[in-house]
């Protein structure tokens, strides 16, 4: 039985692993990146999906201007492990993450994704065309959901990483991490 929960420190390495496996390295060099690096996620809006014990996918949202005035969360990555698509998770982890954003009274989610996938959820390029990110991506693939009608009316310009810095790790932490992991891109300053 697959299980949705808030995300804890313990779970940073699967999600790690899972978001290598569906998306690998290459997900370090997308233009959402830029928006999320050394930033924090938002409060209560990383989650993770379970089944039985295994970790199978994950989704988290982070604190971003759309335009120079209009708080907003930035969606992704949401990942799923192969093995268990087609069986709802990730539709499911994108319902409750939506709720969960809705609850703590934010007013819009934007996305860089298939607005064929993502607009049964409500999301679409209808008010993003005014909107750009900081590095490559489509146009088109740019969407919003509102979470309170008109909550993107009117809006215009950059979208940018806001919200609090993630916490730079000690010494101890990266000596650690390499020797577990080795050196990889992902760890490359």
């Amino acid at each position: 039985m697959v299980t949705i929960r808030n995300e804890t420190f313990g779970d940073i390495q699967a999600r790690e692993e899972l978001l290598d496996r569906v998306w690998g390295l290459s997900r370090f060099g997308k233009t959402a990146e830029r928006l999320r690096e050394d930033r924090m996620p938002a409060e209560g809006l990383s989650l993770v999906a379970e089944d039985g014990r295994s970790f199978v996918g994950t989704v988290r949202l982070w604190h971003v201007c759309a335009g120079p005035d209009r708080p907003a969360l930035l969606l992704g990555p949401l990942a799923v492990e192969e093995a268990h698509r087609c069986r709802g998770i990730g539709s499911t982890l994108m319902r409750q993450a939506i709720v969960a954003a809705r609850r703590r009274k934010h007013r819009a989610i934007v996305l860089v994704g298939d607005e064929a996938y993502y607009g049964r959820f409500g999301f679409s390029a209808e008010k993003t065309g005014a909107l750009w990110l900081p590095g490559p991506y489509e146009q088109h693939r740019l969407i919003a959901c509102e979470l309170v009608p008109g909550a993107l009316d009117g809006v215009r310009g950059l979208i940018g990483a806001t919200g609090r810095s993630a916490p730079t790790p000690g010494l101890d932490f990266l000596i650690a991490d390499l020797a577990h992991n080795g050196a990889s891109p992902r760890h490359a300053a």
